[in-house]
Parts: structure tokens; C-alpha cells; sequence
């Protein structure tokens, strides 16, 4: 089988767009092969600073003859179906149809189409150079005269050559001919710019790579990562030194250099009064170096640092290294300068004493002054939502009322949450914004904050993915949370939600970061309650609190789904919460009427405060049990847990189909009690049903009134031969009219039973 080796070489690609560049390549040839007809066994994409390539194996030489037929209309079609057909089969002329005769529907006309395959050289020199034209760059240029042209070629950089070779192991491959824009393709490739600069001639793809690692090329990006790495550790632990690793870097590095070659330089040791993190930052975004630290010294660093040259030098590389080591110790320089002044008076300190009254600071202290700062400057947070001190304020309002819920020191979440953006004014986190927070902790520890005060500095923006760590100290989750809540509540308000694939401002992040802090720390919390205090602190917009509920009870699915939770318990959770409950405790117990009449369906619904899940403790905060996250992932783990056993399949079924008994019948509006009368009983399993569910429902009630969700499904699950034996000896629709709707009523209490849990109609199986 044949195999094709395509390599498109260009001026250096930018590093971060290499990597899917490569994967965009192959995937758009090896799709567009299979679309043709062709089939391959294997395909593989690489990737340099300056070219890409792709190796694919096993690919046929061409492609299938294709016989098909099209099927037309009766011969007594009218015209325009006769056309319309025509167009369809690509026929010129109905003559070029044939009737084809069927035994009950007659005539009709068939189009026979014969499609000869294609050489695979041919389908490829039509395929690469509409990928090339098309090609999915995030950015692209055009060069050359030929620029000035309309429709020229477009390429993330000039590009310089094309190689396309095709053909089995056992014979000298062809050259697959094509041009585009005065490229032509052909077998002739360059290695290094520097150690090897002519022309290359090359067959396939295996001799391909052994002659770019000839001419100085390392083709295969993962092992230039780990040439790289390697040489790495092995010079730190030579100079007796621990490389600091750094994977985003590794891979950016590993994306500039064709032949890696690793060199150590050094700075003054006088620059380690920085903060590591500083000189980390510093060194890596201008330089794209390593930081190494001494062997067993902890966090801190050491003043030698590691550079990846692309070169070989003569000297070793002794000209590089130094050279990198002045242009680091300039940025060292201004990196302490930044250090140095975020720990002085601001020069317009005497203007900032009406905001530093405002929000309670102390002038004398650095942090403070900068807190003033950004309120007196009126720094814009969105045009909508005001400046970042009036969410500061709002913030520290929505903190201090989570402070008690979360068991946090009231003054200490005040003062954490005045002083958690202020590192937005110092000139580190100027220069690198990726600091923020990290830097507010140093300065509030260096001006003597208390520890969880520091810390929340930091740990308020956390978790800011699915891999990062939630905050667990009560202060900082208090502003955490203020701090997401107060963003979503604000954008919900000003109709700024995220819509499809674009979120802007990260609110699901912000949202699914709630979900994580209340689930992974088992905080109880009504969010209803808080979403009213959020919009209130607003200056503008609705409350939408019921849409905003709608969002996080998605996020929490999401967050339930990852952590291995069954959709469908979710959705059976979620709906038993969302919707008025009657039928509830006690409220279905036997009730005489008058005359033996059956009194019309009611269903009433209860007051808050005895909805299932509300202690008194939430009351005043709540009216839906869909509101507290913890206890809706108590609920899902109890029935998760219940379906597990046998019992639990079993009343799922019988509960199910109670419920598609009912629902059908409430459908078709038939008359269904206001209470079950036992008078009204006939038959044993009625009895028996009756006295399981009162027994049921007061047993699960109390242990929901407990919040223990276990015990609430195993007093439901002795619902399971009772209900079974209903069903086995009792018709429901009974010709009588008050004893089927007493029936039905019972049925009503099994549902309502189990609705205190879960809506078991949504549960698959």
C-alpha cells in the first residue's frame, strides 16, 4: 500500500498555533481522502517552528469504481418532477433514464450512474491546495507581489516550499504535481536555517526525518519536549539545583526551537528579595526561561536560570547564556523597582481620605492606600454595573451576610473583603495581571493582616477551573462567594447572560465555582434568599432570581454528571423541588364527607415553612428545597443509593406506574378524591396500601424534616410489596365512580410520598 508524505515548510509559525495547525491538517487531507474514496491505515501530523508535515500510511491508490442507481418518478410523472429528477441523476435527456416496471406501482424511471475511480495523485493534487487556500489560521498574511492580487495566497507566514511524495515501499515514490500561487510541489526540503541551509532531496517519510535530524531539525515536537526537559534536569542537578517545571512553557519553548540545545544563565543573587513568583513571571514571559531553586531548599529560587538556545555556538553557548542574563537582569530591575514601590506612599495620598473613610482604611498602610485608590479613581467594572469601588461595597455587604451561614468572623470578612481587589492598584500586577490576588496576599501579610484577611486576598478568585482548589477558610469563603454571586447577579440584571458557546465574563465558571465551594465544603445555603440580596445592592436591572436559579441548577448538573451522578436522578430531584407539592404529610389522611359523596379534586398547596427540606432554621430564606445545593446532592447520593437495591427497582416500577395511572386520568379530568375514605375500601390490598403509605409518609417525612435522606428512601422503599400487591389484586378503574376516584386518590398518595424525595416518573427503567 502506498504511502503519502506531505510537508508545507514557511517562516517560523507562531508557537501556541503549531500544535492544532498540524492536527487542522491532517484532519482536513484525511477527510477529504475518505470523501474521495480513498481509505488510509494511518495518519500522523508533526510540527516545527517551520514546517508542517503529514505521514500517511497504507493509502490506496485509488479509489472505487461507483455503480449506483438514482430512482425517478411514475413515467407518468408531470414534467417538473420529470426534471426535477434530471437534474438530480445529472441526466441530460429522460432517453438517458430506464423504465424500470413494478407490479403495483407501474412504470417509473431509474437512473443507472457509473462513476469510474480516480487515480489517489490525482485526487490529492486536487485536494492539498484547496486546504492550503483555506486553510484555518487565526491569523494570516499575504506577501510578495502577488499580495497586491485579489484571491492570493494567504498563509500564517510566507510560505516557502511544498513536498508531496507518494508511493509504495517497495518503489521510488512520484512527486504529486501541483502548484499554488508559483509553488510548486516537489520532493526538495531545507533543514536548519543556520547548521544546514541547502536543499534537501527526500523519498519518503522515513528518510525523510533521518535527514532533518541530519541537517539539524528535530521533527517530532514531543520529543524536542523531552530532549529538552531531560537536558533541563540533568544541568540544574549538575549545578546542584532543582529545575522548576513549567508545562504551558515547555510546550511554547519546545514550539521555537528546531535543534534544542539548553543553557544555563545567571542574575545577581541581590534580585531574590523579589517574590518568586515575581522573578518566575519576569523570566518566562520575556526571556521563555526556566527558574531553577537550590536542592531542598523549598519554594525558594536560586539566581541561575535555564535557557533553550536553537543553536549550537562554538563557544559552548557562553555568548547566549550571558546576553539572556543582561536582558533578564534589566527586567529583574524593574520588576524590584515595582516590588520596592507597591510598599511606599502613593504620591496622592492627601486625596484619597474621603474614600479611605468610606470603607473604613487605614492611610498609613500601603495595601489601604491602593483600596483608596482604585475607589477615588472611579475605575470603571462595567458601564452598567459601576466602578470596582461600588462593587467592592456590594461585595462586602453580600460577605457580611454570609459571614454567619459559613461561620466566619464578621469583622474579619469585612476587612478581607475591602482589601481583596486592592492589589489591582500596585504595579506588579500592572505589569503581570496574572498575579492579582497572589500579590494582595504578600502586601497584606507584609503590613500585618491577619492570616485568613491575607489570605482571602488570594483565595477569593478560587476555583477558577475544574482542577483548581476551593477555598475552604470561612473568610475566604464568605468573599468568594460574595464575589461570584455579586457578578452573576449583576450581569443577569443587566440581560448579560452567556448564550450558546460565548460567555464573556466566565459566568459559568463563576457559577459552577458556587456549586463547588457549597457542595465540596457541605454549606448549607438558600440561594433564593441571597440572589434578593445581591439584586438589592444593585443600582439597576430586574431581579431575575428564578432564571438565575434555572442556571445554577444546570451548572450543578454538570458539576453531578463529572462527579459520575445519573442525569436522570437529577432531573427526578430537581423536579420534585421545582414544582408546589400537595398531598403533602397529613394532608391526605382519611376525611369523612357528607352523604358519602365525592367531593371535587383539590390540590392546595403548602406554606413554606412546611415544604419538604425547609427546617426553621432556613425559612425565612427559602421556599424551595431546590434552592439549597448541598441538600439536593443529599438527595440525589439517598436515591442513587435506594436504586441501587432491589427494593428500590422495585417501587421505581410500581411507583411508576401508579403515577402514569394517574397522570392519565387527570388528564381525561376524571374525578379524583379530595382524601382517601377507607369506608370505601374493598379489597385487602387497599387496606394494606393505605396503611403503608400513612406509615411511609410520616416516617419519611420526619427523616426529611432531619435532613437524613437515607432513612427517608428506606421508609419509602417498604412501599414496595404493598404496592405490588395492589396492583395485583385491585382495579383501579372500577365501574363504581367514588371508588375508582378513591383509588385514584390513593395512587395520589404514593406519589406524593415519594415526590417528598424525587419524581420517580423521571428516573429511566
Amino acid at each position: 500500500m502506498p504511502d503519502l508524505l506531505l510537508e508545507l515548510r514557511s517562516e517560523e509559525i507562531p508557537a501556541r498555533m503549531q500544535r492544532k495547525a498540524a492536527g487542522d491538517l491532517r484532519k482536513m487531507l484525511t477527510d477529504g481522502l475518505v470523501e474521495a474514496g480513498l481509505t488510509y491505515e494511518a495518519a500522523r501530523e508533526y510540527w516545527t517552528p517551520r514546517r508542517l508535515a503529514l505521514d500517511i500510511r497504507g493509502l490506496t491508490a485509488r479509489s472505487k469504481d461507483i455503480r449506483e442507481e438514482i430512482k425517478g418518478p411514475s413515467t407518468t410523472a408531470p414534467e417538473q418532477a420529470v426534471q426535477g429528477f434530471l437534474r438530480k441523476a445529472g441526466l441530460s435527456s429522460i432517453a438517458d433514464a430506464h423504465v424500470h416496471s413494478d407490479p403495483k406501482k407501474g412504470d417509473f424511471y431509474v437512473a443507472h450512474i457509473s462513476k469510474p475511480g480516480r487515480m489517489a495523485e490525482e485526487i490529492i493534487a486536487e485536494l492539498v491546495p484547496g486546504i492550503i487556500r483555506n486553510f484555518p489560521w487565526p491569523k494570516s498574511m499575504r506577501w510578495g507581489p502577488a499580495s497586491a492580487k485579489p484571491g492570493s495566497l494567504r498563509w500564517v507566514r510566507p510560505l516557502q516550499s511544498i513536498v508531496c511524495t507518494f508511493g509504495p515501499e517497495t518503489e521510488e515514490p512520484v512527486v504529486v504535481d501541483f502548484e499554488i500561487d508559483g509553488i510548486r510541489a516537489g520532493n526538495i526540503t531545507y533543514g536548519h536555517r543556520f547548521h544546514a541551509p541547502g536543499p534537501i532531496t527526500v523519498r519518503r517519510f522515513d528518510d525523510y526525518v533521518a535527514k532533518l535530524e541530519a541537517a539539524k531539525v528535530v521533527l517530532d515536537a514531543d520529543r524536542r519536549k523531552e530532549i529538552i526537559l531531560a537536558d533541563a534536569r540533568n544541568i540544574a542537578f549538575a549545578n546542584g539545583l532543582d529545575l522548576v517545571e513549567d508545562e504551558g512553557l515547555l510546550e511554547e519553548v519546545s514550539g521555537l526551537v528546531e535543534w534544542p540545545v539548553v543553557l544555563m544563565g545567571e542574575f545577581e543573587q541581590d534580585f531574590l528579595t523579589i517574590p518568586g513568583e515575581v522573578i518566575r513571571l519576569t523570566i518566562r514571559a520575556n526571556q521563555k526561561c526556566f527558574v531553577t531553586r537550590p536542592q531542598g531548599a523549598g519554594e525558594d529560587l536560586s539566581n541561575r536560570f535555564i535557557l533553550v538556545a536553537n543553536i549550537e555556538a562554538a563557544d559552548g553557548g557562553k555568548e547566549i547564556a550571558y546576553g539572556n542574563g543582561k536582558v533578564v537582569r534589566a527586567r529583574l530591575s524593574d520588576a524590584l523597582y515595582f516590588w520596592k514601590t507597591d510598599q511606599g506612599d502613593l504620591p496622592d495620598l492627601d486625596q484619597l481620605t474621603e474614600s479611605a473613610a468610606k470603607f473604613g482604611l487605614d492611610l498609613k498602610k500601603p495595601l489601604d492606600q491602593r483600596m483608596a485608590r482604585l475607589d477615588h479613581l472611579n475605575v470603571t467594572f462595567h458601564a452598567k454595573l459601576g466602578t470596582q469601588g461600588q462593587r467592592v461595597e456590594r461585595i462586602k455587604r453580600l460577605a457580611e451576610a454570609l459571614a454567619p451561614v459559613v461561620g466566619a468572623d464578621n469583622a474579619l470578612v469585612t476587612r478581607a473583603a475591602v482589601l481583596a481587589k486592592a492589589d489591582l492598584q500596585t504595579e506588579v500586577v500592572g505589569e503581570f495581571p496574572e498575579l492579582q490576588g497572589a500579590m494582595g496576599r504578600k502586601y497584606a501579610l507584609l503590613q500585618g493582616e491577619h492570616a485568613s484577611v491575607a489570605a482571602t486576598a488570594e483565595e477569593h478568585y478560587k476555583p477558577q477551573g475544574p482542577s483548581d482548589r476551593v477555598p475552604t477558610d470561612p473568610v475566604s469563603v464568605a468573599v468568594a462567594l460574595a464575589d461570584k454571586l455579586d457578578t452573576l447577579t449583576g450581569f443577569w440584571a443587566i440581560d448579560e447572560k452567556p448564550t450558546g458557546s460565548k460567555d464573556p465574563f466566565a459566568l459559568r465558571r463563576a457559577a459552577l465555582g458556587v456549586v463547588r465551594i457549597l457542595i465540596e465544603n457541605r454549606i448549607r445555603l438558600a440561594l433564593t434568599s441571597v440572589f434578593a440580596k445581591a439584586f438589592a445592592n444593585l443600582k439597576s436591572g430586574a431581579d431575575q432570581s428564578s432564571d438565575l436559579l434555572a442556571f445554577f441548577h444546570d451548572r450543578l448538573k454538570v458539576y453531578l454528571r463529572e462527579s459520575g451522578a445519573r442525569h436522570d436522578l437529577i432531573d427526578a430531584v430537581l423536579s420534585a423541588g421545582s414544582r408546589p407539592i400537595s398531598l403533602l404529610v397529613g394532608e391526605m389522611s382519611a376525611k369523612p364527607t357528607e352523604g358519602g359523596a365525592v367531593p371535587p379534586a383539590s390540590h392546595s398547596v403548602a406554606p413554606p415553612s412546611a415544604l419538604p427540606g425547609i427546617s426553621p432554621t432556613r425559612g425565612e430564606i427559602g421556599q424551595s428545597p431546590n434552592d439549597d445545593l448541598l441538600q439536593i446532592v443529599r438527595r440525589v447520593e439517598a436515591l442513587g443509593s435506594l436504586l441501587d437495591t432491589d427494593e428500590g427497582k422495585n417501587l421505581l416500577a410500581g411507583t411508576k406506574r401508579a403515577a402514569n395511572i394517574l397522570a392519565a386520568e387527570e388528564k381525561k379530568k376524571t374525578l379524583v378524591a379530595e382524601a382517601v375514605e377507607p369506608a370505601r375500601f374493598r379489597e385487602e390490598g387497599e387496606k394494606k396500601l393505605f396503611a403503608a403509605v400513612n406509615q411511609a409518609e410520616k416516617e419519611a417525612g420526619q427523616a426529611i424534616q432531619n435532613e437524613d435522606f437515607s432513612a427517608a428512601m428506606l421508609a419509602l422503599s417498604v412501599l414496595r410489596e404493598p404496592v405490588d400487591s395492589f396492583f395485583e389484586g385491585v382495579l383501579v378503574n372500577d365501574e363504581d365512580q367514588a371508588v375508582r376516584a378513591n383509588r385514584l386518590a390513593l395512587l395520589a398518595r404514593i406519589r406524593a410520598a415519594t415526590d417528598q424525595v424525587a419524581d420517580f416518573s423521571k428516573i429511566v427503567g
